[in-house]
């Protein structure tokens, strides 16, 4: 069995079409300021800006960000580290791939509990 990371412990993300920084916050327990500044560090990481210059985060955007924080928390990453991780220009360690596939396989049981209920 693997050992566990923070993500498990993370709540179910919602079937919602948009999130707020306060609920994107919430739900990958890391702080708005954070998440701002990776939107600076990490390419891929480009929430709906609206009215008031107010960021909408799409579900994508939540799954994103929980891989950074695995990345940068878990995995113990620097933010270089992660940024080539995400893009792809380093070759992902066996492990580390295998690790994101039974997160996601994991997220999506949680889900499907949830659409029995």
């Amino acid at each position: 069995m693997l050992e566990p990371s923070n993500n498990d412990e993370l709540p179910v993300i919602p079937g919602k079409r948009y999130f707020t920084i306060g609920e994107v916050s919430e739900l990958c327990a890391v702080k708005p300021h954070v998440l701002r500044y990776w939107e600076q560090e990490f390419p891929q990481l480009k929430p709906v800006k609206r009215r008031g210059n107010r960021r909408y985060y799409q579900r994508s955007d939540v799954l994103t960000i929980r891989q950074i924080r695995s990345l940068l928390y878990d995995q113990g990453f620097t933010i270089g580290g992660a940024r080539q991780q995400m893009t792809g220009d380093v070759k992902p360690e066996a492990h580390s791939m295998k690790d994101v596939v039974q997160q996601m396989i994991k997220e999506l049981e949680e889900v499907l509990v949830l659409l029995k209920t």
